[in-house]
């Protein structure tokens, strides 16, 4: 018997709902809906806010849900989104206002008034997480102190992927793996923090753990769609159930890495954001991991995701929007690739995670800024600027994984890249040569498939655990292996000393 799981799948850039058929073990992906995404600038007290348009997402989602219905029975349906936003509601559960984008300004005298009570070295100590400004933590502070009005009214804060299971359930739950990104969970107890929750509440006034709903793990069943206008079924005729999956993206793309074994390789699940590191059974919160700004986020089946989060795609795309708001001709990723590879190899590299990359807008004059700075040779043209930018993020993914290895003490025999990078072949292919591994590119839409996997799992169309899940991935989707490219390790040791100054660089540990 065949079973179809629908994944609700939002990224910081686009969002798509996919339903997924299981049929004889090997699961088929189709798209139901696909739209848009992106922060909106908003005023907020006379100063630019950034914000998510989340009714906007909501209806590409109900566009989706009603395609998947219209196409027949569907079993369960999985959320997953980015981390740390979240939507505020009031009594009556309505959302007072769309969620803060993690890219909004407001958060830096929150981040100071945090860490004037508790340093970052001893939140570590509690939470693992590395440090990011738009951590949850530091937004509850900053909305405390900005949006008085609406904190005070506020009930409830449900990350995004729990906002949407709100609305299609009418159930309030936190699952738990994009709860660790908040900085507020331990990560090895997989529950709230209390030192965490005892310095918001007790010392800096914000209402928790009041605000918070009950945490579940990945695999529990959320509960029944609720919607009367979409004929959403099992094949049984039930109610179809909203299950939680991996609801952090990240979790569910290191679920759908297709690579039983998982102490073996190392993932980059590139994105927007690219996330390099290693799946562990056990959280690392050592004084070098915390220099080092490795964060320990959530797994699914007790796993703990050791990774550190690269500045990713955003750049190339935020160049794309340039470039395309002054010339449309000549902008197929076809037309792209072949300028990018033709440009000279490792001309000029950038620290990709550097802070002033971070805001939307004038992208490729960050980059000749970055570059005057510290002494590269400044992009002259398009190709230049796509190279400089693939190539250094094959250099801090080099760097991220050694990293990763040597402060876990596991090694790694290949990299896996699933997500939209995975389809950049001078990426994978420079990825390669600057770690002296393997790179097995794909799935595309490997975060989806991670999503889908769990779900049909959890409503018994799959049994076993992650490496049983993984085997089924690999036997659905299509990946194609990169070498390293022999004598080129010096020429990356160099283009890493280039971008960090390190006095000593070498291939991560086998």
């Amino acid at each position: 018997m065949s079973h179809t799981v629908v994944a609700i799948d939002l990224g910081a850039s686009s969002g798509r709902v996919l339903a997924g058929t299981l049929d004889q073990g090997v699961l088929a992906v189709e798209e139901c809906s696909r739209f848009p995404n992106g922060p909106v600038r908003v005023p907020v007290e006379g100063e630019d806010d950034l914000q998510w348009d989340v009714l906007f997402l909501w209806e590409g989602i109900r566009n989706g849900l009603t395609e998947a219905a219209r196409r027949g029975p569907v079993d369960a349906i999985g959320i997953d989104t980015w981390g740390v936003d979240y939507g505020l509601l009031d009594a009556d559960g309505r959302l007072l206002g769309d969620p803060a984008s993690y890219r909004s300004p407001r958060t830096e005298p929150a981040v100071r008034a945090v860490h004037a009570l508790m340093p970052q070295a001893e939140l570590y100590t509690h939470n693992g997480v590395q440090h990011q400004p738009f951590n949850t933590l530091f937004q509850l502070v900053a909305d405390r102190g900005r949006t008085p009005v609406r904190e005070g009214a506020a009930r409830t804060a449900l990350l995004l992927p729990d906002l949407l299971a709100y609305w299609l359930t009418g159930r309030r739950v936190c699952e738990v793996t994009n709860a660790s990104t908040t900085g507020m969970i331990d990560p090895a107890t997989r529950s709230w923090s209390p030192e965490v929750l005892g310095l918001l509440h007790d010392r800096l006034g914000v209402e928790v753990p009041a605000l918070l709903a009950p945490l579940i793990e990945p695999g529990t069943l959320i509960g029944p769609v609720s919607l009367e206008d979409i004929p959403l079924r099992t094949r049984g005729g039930e109610p179809t159930p909203v299950v939680a999956v991996g609801s952090h993206d990240t979790a569910s793309a290191v679920v759908g890495v297709p690579a039983p074994g998982r102490a073996s390789v190392g993932f980059v699940s590139s994105g927007t954001w690219s996330l390099v590191g290693i799946e562990l059974d056990h959280p690392v919160r050592t004084e070098e991991s915390m220099a080092a700004n490795f964060t320990n986020e959530l797994g699914v089946d007790g796993t703990v995701r050791y990774l550190k989060n690269i500045m990713g795609m955003w750049i190339q795309q935020e160049c794309l929007r340039q470039w395309r708001d002054a010339d449309m001709r000549g902008m197929s990723w076809k037309v792209l690739d072949a300028e990018t590879e033709a440009s000279q190899p490792l001309r000029t590299l950038v620290d990709v995670s550097d802070p002033s990359f971070a805001a939307p807008g004038a992208m490729t004059g960050r980059i000749d800024a970055w570059t005057a700075a510290h002494g590269e040779p400044q992009p002259r043209e398009r190709a230049q600027y796509l190279r400089a930018i693939t190539e250094s993020l094959a250099v801090a993914y080099r760097r991220a994984l050694r990293e990763a290895t040597t402060l876990s003490g596991t090694p790694i025999g290949a990299v896996h890249i699933v997500g939209g990078g995975s389809k950049n072949a001078l990426l994978c292919q420079s990825t390669a040569d600057a770690t002296g591994l393997p790179v097995v590119s794909g799935p595309v839409e490997g975060t989806a498939i991670g999503n889908m996997v769990v779900q049909l799992r959890a409503v018994g169309a799959l049994a076993g655990g992650l490496d049983e899940l993984r085997e089924v991935v690999a036997s659905s989707v299509t990946t194609t292996r990169f070498e390293p490219a022999p004598g080129r390790t010096r020429l990356w040791d160099e283009a890493e000393q280039r971008v960090f100054g390190a006095e000593e660089a070498s291939s991560p540990i086998r």
